[in-house]
């Protein structure tokens, strides 16, 4: 990759690999719900729904937070914030051990939660690095830290059976401190930073930072974003628990085909960052929506009994999604998921490039926002419907309506900036004027 002013390639890859990992921590430890919230709901009697909420509470913190996170990154910068971030988020994981009641269980996953905000942070510090036609392969890269989620799915159940779900608590929260403090020591400022400093520059303002808000163009990519990020992180969580329930698994082989989902749904952004940069980041969402319709339309097919009445008597069908081919719908489903995840957010430093800050923000956030509303619903259904597979029932009217919507507005975009446009071009990016710098 080029280098940027006056850094070097160096100090590119150290800012990219530092983030990249840090990223990975915190979404360790933002999921980590999914795995000693078992054990919690076996400890406490929880039923579903408040068990959905308890794994939805951190995701709401993540989600809210990344507005501010965002504008105070723009502000001060991600090597002040991301240690600052995970610091507080430690403490909070700490003091999770001495709570023994589910009403405080929520206050303390409040806290807890602020690990999802170093996203916002890290898109914020990466994206000054690179020039803009590698800002989707580097933040593709970053994202990739979604892979803390297969982390915690992988190794967080072995952990709660040597330890207990309080000792892996403190393992989470003593990791994520000591890689705040690594981070701190190892990063440099990022050139926005460095020229503002040596100009005399101020910072945008909160309020010019918030601007782009009111253009209907962010809300669409927030709305993309909701489904694949949101639903990802929320079928993240509720993977161990189906699996459980439905196929009768063990916590710890729960776990690790919950991990066969996150794995790929995070370590392929990467590659959606690159397709991004190659064929446009509109081709990339057609191809997530279009083939995650079809895994979720198997995957909420419940499991069957039919009977007919034959010549010789009645006959038996039965009908039902074998384990084995479920959790290869999930990795095909993860995998499709990197891809839009990495498509959304090369938009944004494009578009807004004087306002990632602020504009990843509240694609974040909304994105985010899926992730808190989606576990409780999961939660809902099962208690209401007694159905194993609604969940994804839901998340399938979800992507088809995000899809009619996406490929409408496209279409009434494209034909109004050209008229007589044949379709086979609706597909194509066309490209947009950036929103202008502020102040």
């Amino acid at each position: 990759m080029h280098a940027i002013g006056n850094t070097t390639g160096a100090d590119q890859y150290r800012a990219l690999g530092l983030s990249t990992f840090a990223f990975t921590v915190c979404f360790a430890v933002w999921t980590i719900f999914s795995i000693i919230g078992v054990k919690i709901k076996l400890d406490l009697g929880l039923s579903d729904t408040q068990f959905g909420l308890l794994v939805a509470t951190p995701v709401l913190t993540g989600s809210i937070s990344r507005i501010f996170l965002g504008v105070w990154t723009e502000q001060y910068g991600g090597r002040i914030m991301f240690p600052l971030q995970m610091l507080v988020t430690a403490v909070a994981v700490w003091l999770l051990t001495s709570v023994e009641t589910y009403e405080i269980f929520l206050v303390a996953a409040l806290g807890l939660g602020l690990a999802g905000g170093s996203f916002i942070v890290g898109v914020s510090y990466v994206s000054r690095w690179f020039e803009k036609e590698r800002q989707g392969t580097a933040l593709g890269i970053f994202g990739a830290g979604n892979v803390g989620a297969a982390v915690t799915n992988f190794a967080a159940p072995f952990l709660v059976v040597a330890i207990g779900w309080e000792g892996t608590a403190r393992v989470y929260a003593i990791v994520l401190a000591i890689t705040a403090v690594l981070f701190y020591v190892l990063s440099k400022d990022d050139p926005v930073l460095k020229e503002r400093r040596q100009t005399g520059a101020k910072p945008v303002s909160a309020t010019d930072q918030l601007a782009p808000l009111k253009d209907i163009q962010v809300w669409r990519f927030a709305t993309y974003y909701f489904f694949v990020f949101g639903a990802f992180v929320a079928l993240a969580s509720f993977l161990p628990r189906y699996y459980v329930g439905a196929y009768g698994l063990e916590l710890t082989t729960a776990g690790v085909f919950a991990g066969l989902y996150s794995l790929p749904g995070s370590v392929f952004r990467a590659l959606g960052g690159w397709m991004s940069d190659k064929w446009g980041a509109r081709s990339v969402m057609y191809l997530t929506f279009l083939v995650s319709l079809v895994c979720l339309f198997m995957m909420s097919y419940p499991k069957t009994e039919y009977t007919v009445s034959g010549i010789e008597g009645p006959i038996h069908f039965q009908f039902g999604i074998s384990l084995s081919f479920f959790v290869g719908l999930t990795i095909v489903l993860g995998f499709m998921m990197s891809l839009g995840k990495a498509a959304v957010y090369k938009h944004i430093p494009v578009y807004y490039p004087h306002h990632v800050g602020s504009v990843g923000g509240l694609v974040g956030m909304i994105g985010g926002l899926g992730g808190f509303f989606l576990p409780i619903s999961f939660g809902v259904l099962l208690d209401y419907t007694g159905v194993w597979t609604a969940p994804y029932m839901l998340m399938f009217v979800i992507v088809a309506v995000s899809t009619v919507w996406m490929h409408v507005a496209i279409r009434r975009m494209e034909v109004s900036r050209h008229p007589g446009l044949q379709d086979e071009r609706f597909l194509s990016d066309v490209p947009e004027k950036p929103f202008p710098k502020s102040g």
